[in-house]
């Protein structure tokens, strides 16, 4: 009886060490998968430590919204609707991310972006020159 009662606290106790060990290596990183396809929704920046977004003013109106499309293959892909006619302008190039980074290179020109909020129905980056935040959403 007294060997049960060892084996129990000893299980007792392995779970909640094993339940209040938490893995600090990815320093607040999301899980959420990066890749899918985003539709361009807000942009803005910060004034006065107060974020103020605005509606894409790069999505034409009568136009499907401008996209972000990340693939696994880590192929960038960026559609831009344009013109009378809405034509669609494709431009490919590359993205690497790194735990909250998120760089995309388009021919000699690399952009890098910190990952202020990626969950499965939106991605908000903001870049690291500008301080542009853009919001898109799935």
């Amino acid at each position: 009886m007294k060997s049960r009662k060892i084996l129990f606290v000893l299980a007792l106790s392995a779970g909640m060490f094993v339940t209040s060990c938490s893995n600090d290596d990815n320093e607040g990183e999301t899980i959420v998968p990066i890749q899918g396809k985003y539709n361009l929704s807000k942009t803005g920046t910060i004034v006065n430590g107060q974020e103020v977004l605005v509606d894409a003013p790069q999505n034409q109106s009568g136009c499907p919204g401008d996209y972000l499309e990340l693939k696994l293959s880590n192929a960038a892909v960026i559609g831009d609707y344009d013109g009378s006619n809405c034509a669609l302008t494709e431009t490919t190039g590359t993205y690497v991310r790194s735990h909250n980074d998120l760089t995309i290179t388009v021919g000699n020109v690399s952009s890098t972006s910190d990952i202020m909020n990626l969950t499965n129905k939106e991605l908000k980056i903001k870049d690291k020159t500008t301080g542009i935040i853009t919001v898109y959403t799935r």
